[in-house]
């Protein structure tokens, strides 16, 4: 009792002492101090878990007007294993929009019928992607269809290396018919000496006063010999002893691209002006994607990829496989492919067609 008696006054006393407050000065010890107060591994550990939750520098965009997280956009030619090379962004860019048969893009964007570079621009970047040229097959007897194929000959205008191409842009010249501002093809206007083609008819079609106008670039294909190669797949078609009706075309798709000035009021309006008053149409550029630079049997003909005859030799095979399975759809290298390796379309010259009487 003693003992605690006293022990309760001691701690009264010192209770009742000042507190004593550290200044600026010594309110957190220096590690001067604090290196001469504890053990250097203590010391070095303190400072190890101190830059550990020190916030990491700043590390944004060098650039204001980058942001990281957007993906990066490729320009220029894409590179996909098996297609050509090509920038396909062009077959639809922003602003523009496909017909339902897939043969023209068009836009009525206000600064294409605004500014002449623009719109020059524009065609010229256009005009370095080709059409899509493509071969239908088509057998029928009556109202069955027996068979329907579709080719794509696109990779044939496309050679491997770009110093090869062929292809060109092309406007009128004198004395010959096209659309040049007028509902109706003529020979007139004709350009001045010295005007630039493309930009001299991009200027006249930005200068029309006319309430509806229209610019149009055709991808056209030249030296391709259809001739020839219809003969080939009519041939191939009569050795299976088919006697329905054949009929064999060249159909191209992405071929035309059409500027138009914008709706005044609405489409409505602009078509009921066009009922009476016409298009002032422009078709005066074309840009020519050569399959060879002549045409078939003439001396020095040289093809971008390959000639029509050596096209046939690899592709009658699954031509012929493809009719004989009376196929409706596209043959592709994957055709090609199995023929190769497993001799499909080999001996199938003769295909049951059955009677005639019950397709009638």
């Amino acid at each position: 009792m003693d003992q605690q008696s006293g022990f309760i006054p001691e701690k009264a006393a010192k209770a009742t002492r000042p507190v004593h407050r550290p200044g600026n000065n010594e309110a957190e010890p220096s590690s001067s101090g604090l290196s001469g107060d504890m053990p250097e591994s203590s010391a070095a550990s303190t400072t190890t878990h101190a830059e550990q939750h020190q916030p990491p520098p700043y590390s944004g965009p060098s650039n204001k007007f980058t942001d990281s997280r957007r993906p990066v956009v490729p320009r220029g030619p894409q590179c996909y294993p098996g297609l050509p090379v090509l920038d396909y962004r062009q077959y639809l860019p922003p602003m523009f929009e496909l017909s339902a048969d897939s043969t023209t893009i068009s836009s009525k964007a206000n600064y294409l019928s605004e500014n002449v570079k623009a719109l020059s621009s524009l065609l010229r970047t256009l005009a370095t992607v080709p059409p899509k040229p493509q071969i239908l097959i088509h057998g029928s007897r009556g109202r069955r269809v027996d068979f329907s194929l579709r080719l794509n000959l696109m990779s044939l205008l496309v050679p491997d290396n770009p110093r090869d191409r062929m292809d060109y842009l092309r406007c009128v010249t004198t004395g010959e018919m096209a659309y040049r501002g007028g509902n109706d093809p003529s020979l007139k206007p004709e350009l001045r000496a010295g005007e630039d083609g493309l930009e001299a008819w991009c200027a006249r079609f930005i200068k029309d006063q006319s309430s509806v106008k229209t610019f149009t670039l055709e991808r056209v294909v030249a030296n391709l010999d259809h001739n020839w190669i219809e003969g080939q797949i009519r041939s191939l078609v009569a050795a299976t002893s088919y006697r329905g009706v054949v009929m064999v075309q060249f159909p191209v798709t992405h071929a035309r691209v059409t500027i138009q000035n914008p709706d005044k009021v609405n489409k409505f309006f602009t078509s009921v002006t066009t009922l009476f008053s016409g298009k002032s149409k422009y078709e005066v550029v074309k840009a020519v994607w050569p399959f060879a630079n002549a045409k078939n049997g003439e001396q020095g003909r040289k093809c971008i990829v390959q000639s029509e005859k050596t096209w046939w030799e690899e592709w009658k095979d699954p031509i012929q496989y493809a009719i004989s399975q009376k196929r409706q759809g596209w043959v592709t290298n994957e055709d090609k492919l199995e023929c190769i390796m497993e001799s499909k379309g080999k001996g199938a010259a003769l295909v049951d067609w059955g009677p005639d009487e019950e397709y009638y």
